[in-house]
């Protein structure tokens, strides 16, 4: 039975809806948010398990849904919320159908391949999708892309690098652009030799010099497989061929993505490294609004510096490249696999080199295949996930 929202959208508000609020890029956005109350009205908000902190973000913001994915906290958000006048659901069901109620623009930041459906969700009702998730496209970009040309949806990039290069790019004449540049901190193993990084621990990975990031973020930075993703993801973003994207470490994380025209100009954009500014920038498109972050001091940074990433310290480099270049269901095993990889490290159960390695194991025993459908993609990366952990097991 449905409750009447707490408040109706006011005149000029945007409405909106945040799948995966609890998480860092969930918060960053009610941050933004809840500093503007009176220009945005929020739908919906979900997140996997973080029930106490769902249920405070839906009443922060006001929010007319909350949908926990996990239904064992189903009892307890519906408890806390009780009285709020806010809808309740649980489960993953619930999840897609959060992202299908009427919001203008969804912050899509559920982490890794649980956000495809949604996602899809958002795309097929010709909505604007502020994503986060770069996993939806690394899984499903060809599906994802073409599902935005037919239902007319806005696709708009958050992860800094992509935003950086959707606000420099001229879509109009992209037959000017000659090259693509992400940039990369290099991670907190930057001038780490190899031997020393068979040693590191789940707490120096998620030691990131510069970014405030989740678990997971954080250790695909220190592997640059987060790198090799977004390399993916861009592929599919922007439209240039892949020989011409190149990625940079620039260890000041100022300079968050560049784009060279062929008459040798090259526009880049530079900001603090904090989240929020790239969600701003999503959040009030086409405009722009007003955000918290620090604005970059060019004269205490003093230089920027630039070099070429090691392929032999970081072969998920490679491995993301090689995925990109096969197509088809590559792409699903590469992130699959590095998803269980991941997550068995942070457990203690994987060594850090062991994780590309386990990526590369997948990528060699499952034959690239083609993905007609959202179907094929849960089972390629269901299959991938049994691989990987067989791998993991083997180690112990």
């Amino acid at each position: 039975m449905s409750v009447s929202p707490p408040h109706r959208a006011g005149k000029g508000c945007k409405s909106v809806s945040i799948l995966g609020a609890t998480g860092s890029i969930g918060q960053n956005t009610v941050d933004l948010i809840a500093r503007a109350p009176d220009r945005f009205d929020v739908h919906a908000v979900t997140a996997r398990r973080n029930v106490r902190k769902l249920a405070d973000i839906a009443l922060k913001v006001k929010a007319r849904f909350a949908v926990i994915a996990d239904p064992t906290h189903y009892s307890e958000l519906k408890r806390l919320l009780a009285g709020s006048g806010i809808d309740v659901g649980a489960g993953d069901h619930a999840v897609v159908e959060a992202a299908g109620r009427p919001a203008d623009w969804v912050m899509g930041a559920i982490v890794g391949a649980a956000g495809l459906k949604p996602s899809l969700a958002v795309i097929r009702r010709g909505a604007c999708l502020a994503l986060a998730n770069k996993e939806t496209l690394v899984c499903a970009g060809d599906l994802v892309m073409a599902e935005v040309a037919r239902h007319h949806a806005v696709l708009l990039p958050v992860d800094s690098e992509h935003s950086a290069i959707f606000q420099v790019f001229d879509f109009n004449h992209p037959e000017r652009v000659s090259r693509i540049l992400l940039t990369a901190s290099g991670g907190p193993f930057r001038r780490f030799k190899r031997d020393e990084m068979a040693h590191v621990t789940p707490q120096q990975a998620l030691a990131h010099p510069n970014w405030s990031m989740g678990a997971k973020i954080s250790v695909d930075s220190a592997t640059m497989m987060n790198k090799g993703l977004e390399l993916i993801e861009a592929a599919h973003l922007f439209p240039v061929p892949e020989e011409l994207i190149d990625i940079l470490v620039h260890p000041q994380s100022v300079v968050h993505g560049m784009v060279e025209y062929k008459d040798g100009s090259v526009l880049a954009q530079m900001g603090s490294p904090d989240m929020r500014t790239p969600i701003a920038y999503s959040l009030a498109w086409p405009e722009r609004m007003a955000c918290p972050a620090p604005k970059p001091d060019f004269a205490t940074i003093g230089a920027l510096t630039f070099e070429a990433p090691d392929p032999e310290r970081f072969p998920s480099l490679r491995l993301a490249r090689d995925a990109l270049k096969a197509g088809g269901s590559a792409p699903a095993v590469l992130n699959a696999a590095n998803e269980q990889a991941v997550g068995a490290f942070l457990k203690g159960a994987l060594r850090f080199l062991d994780i590309a390695d386990c990526v590369a194991h997948c990528l060699n025993a499952i034959a690239v295949q083609p993905l007609q459908d959202v179907d094929a993609v849960t089972h390629i990366d269901q299959r991938a996930r049994s691989e990987a952990r067989a791998f993991i097991e083997s180690k112990q």
